[in-house]
């Protein structure tokens, strides 16, 4: 497997939120247009559809999960992305994109979502402080 990382200046939850969260996936995941999901967050075993950018709906499936930290998922039966977090302090923590040796022209694809979800969860934690 090959690896996209960041280290992201929001909490480990808030970036997992992120990453489990359908309808936040097209607004950091460069190929999604929209996702039709029967639950908002994902879970192991949940299947949808993503719309690509090409306007193709796609099914998928999560295929791995670990609570909190990890989950993979196949698309239109295709073995495709892992999603990693780890939390690094009590504000920071690292995603880490996973993709199959064969998807290494995806690696782009995965550090330009590294970077949305970092403008996103540093947006949303800022805001968070702020209201407090």
């Amino acid at each position: 497997m090959l690896e996209a990382r960041l280290t992201v200046d929001a909490p480990a939850a808030l970036a997992w939120n992120l990453l489990t969260d359908t309808q936040a996936w097209p607004r950091w995941g460069t190929s999604v247009r929209a996702v039709r999901s029967p639950t908002r967050f994902i879970q192991y075993g949940c299947t949808g559809s993503v719309q690509t950018v090409l306007g193709l709906w796609v099914p998928f499936r999560i295929t791995d999960w670990e609570p909190d930290r990890f989950w993979g998922w196949s698309v239109a039966g295709v073995p495709a992305t892992g999603h990693r977090v780890t939390p690094a302090g009590p504000a920071t923590c690292d995603v880490v994109f996973s993709v199959p040796g064969w998807a290494a022209w995806y690696l782009p694809v995965c550090h330009a979502a590294l970077r949305r979800i970092d403008r996103l969860a540093r947006d949303t934690f800022s805001a968070a402080a702020g209201a407090r």
